[in-house]
This record gives C-alpha cells, structure tokens and sequence, in this order.
C-alpha cells in the first residue's frame, strides 16, 4: 500500500505538469478546463441566485466594462505570446453584487464577482482595474487548480505517512507535524507566491488594456489604510501590504513597456 500511494504520488507529479504562459515556469496541475470549467459555472450561477446581483447603475457598468478591456488585453497578450486559443473556453461574465464586504473573484473559466464594499477603495476604473486585472489573472495562470492539485498530493502524503508508521502515538505526532509544516512550509508561501503572480500579471494586463499602472500600488495603499490590522507574512495567505507596494512600484516601467509593445502609450 505505502508503494502503491508513493508511485501514484510521483506519477502525478511528472505527468501532472503544465507550462504557465506567463511565467514560462512548469507548474502541477492534475485538473484540465473540461473538468474544471462546468463546476466552476455551476457554482457561479448558484451564487449569484443567491446574492442580490446590481444591475442599471453606473457602478456595474464600470465594472463590465473593465472586465471587457482587460478580457481583450489577455487575449492580445496570449495571442501575441504564441498562445492563440488559451481562452477559448472562457465565459466571460461580470457582475456585481451588493455586499458591503470588500472583496472581488474570478473564478475559474472567467467568471467575476465584484462586491459593492471594494468600489470605494477602487475610487474609479483604474482602481477597478487593478482589482480585475488581479483576479482574472489567477484564472488565466490556473491558479485554482493548482492549489488543488497541491491540495491533493498533500492528502497522498499524508495517507502514505499514516500507512509507513506502525505506532499510534507516533503517528499522532506524524499527523500534527505534516498538518503544521504543510501549511506553514507549503500552503501558505504557495498561496502568497499566487498572490504575487497575479500582482504582477494583472498589472501589465491593466497597461495593455490603456488603465494607467501607477493606480495599482496606490490602491494598495489605499487597501491598508481601511485595514486595522494583518497576521505576520509567514502567517498569512497573502503579501503584507507594504511588500505589494514596493513591488508593483517597481513593476511599473515593467508594465509600461509591455503595454508599449500592443501600441499603448497613454493611459486613463
């Protein structure tokens, strides 16, 4: 049994592999669009039965509209980048729902939920386009099947250890370690390491699609100041926020010279 689960492990592991096109980077992924795509629709369509959906206001169709842009500027990157059709099984949808919350998502296959409590930090498009530019860009770099594809390989090692280890005590102690270390040693950078990603991604696919770059760290700022508090990096799933802003300040020229490369010189 410990060598049949520790075979399958190292099986998923090489044949799981997928190449990030923004990233270049080879990253585990076990779940394809065609498995993901109808759950993460499903869902979507359940929630927004389930929320009270804001529509014929200027704020939704600030929001649609973004999400239109910056839909169109991944797809002239992913074109441009040699990865024609990469988006042909999104579906697009954009809506926003009211909730004082401060919050936004993408899920899978590019279905985007922005709450009504982020739009005053966002204060206009190019806040709002940050924020989108951020979230779709963990759907474009498949960042929610590779949490669950990591998710499952963690459940793997973990029947495998509760399989090598005879001794219940010791096992106890096992189960305890790998529960800590997995998340402090590997889910929580994992997640932080997506969150960057996407920091990074988004904000040259704003610039492509003509919203100014220089509003993504000020929006971080903003985002701290309406916070009271944050647990420590280590401890988080997320950048603290004073490591965003230094970072998409730096990425700012970045962001300018590829939006430079689509013909874009100005920006709103």
């Amino acid at each position: 049994m410990k060598k049949l689960v520790l075979a399958l492990m190292i099986f998923l592991g090489v044949v799981s592999c997928k190449t990030n096109p923004f990233t270049g980077k080879k990253t585990l992924n076990f779940y394809g669009n065609e498995s993901l795509f109808p759950t993460a629709f499903a869902e979507y369509d359940k929630f927004l039965k389930e929320n009270k959906v804001v529509t014929g206001t200027s704020e939704d169709a600030s929001v649609s509209r973004v999400g239109q842009r910056i839909a169109k500027a991944a797809e002239h990157w992913l074109t441009a980048n040699g990865y024609p059709g990469y988006l042909k099984d999104y579906r697009w949808e954009y809506n926003l729902v009211q909730d004082e919350t401060v919050n936004a998502w993408c899920m899978p296959g590019g279905k985007i939920v922005f709450y009504t409590g982020i739009l005053p930090i966002c204060q206009d498009e190019a806040g709002i386009a940050v924020v989108m530019g951020h979230e779709v860009a963990h759907a474009l770099a498949n960042h929610g099947a590779q949490r669950m594809s990591a998710q499952t390989l963690q459940t793997l090692g973990m029947v495998a250890g509760n399989v090598a280890i005879q001794d219940e005590n010791d096992r106890l102690l096992f189960n305890t370690a790998y529960g800590v270390g997995t998340t402090v040693g590997g889910t929580l950078p994992f997640s932080r390491s997506h969150e960057s990603e996407a920091d990074r991604i988004g904000i040259q696919i704003m610039a492509i699609a003509g919203y100014d770059p220089e509003a993504a760290p000020e929006l971080w700022k903003r985002m701290k100041a309406n916070k009271n508090g944050a647990p420590m990096e280590m401890l988080s799933t997320h950048p603290s926020d004073d490591r965003r802003i230094s970072d998409l300040t730096q990425w700012v020229p970045m962001a300018k010279a590829e939006a430079r490369k689509f013909g874009v010189t100005s920006f709103e």
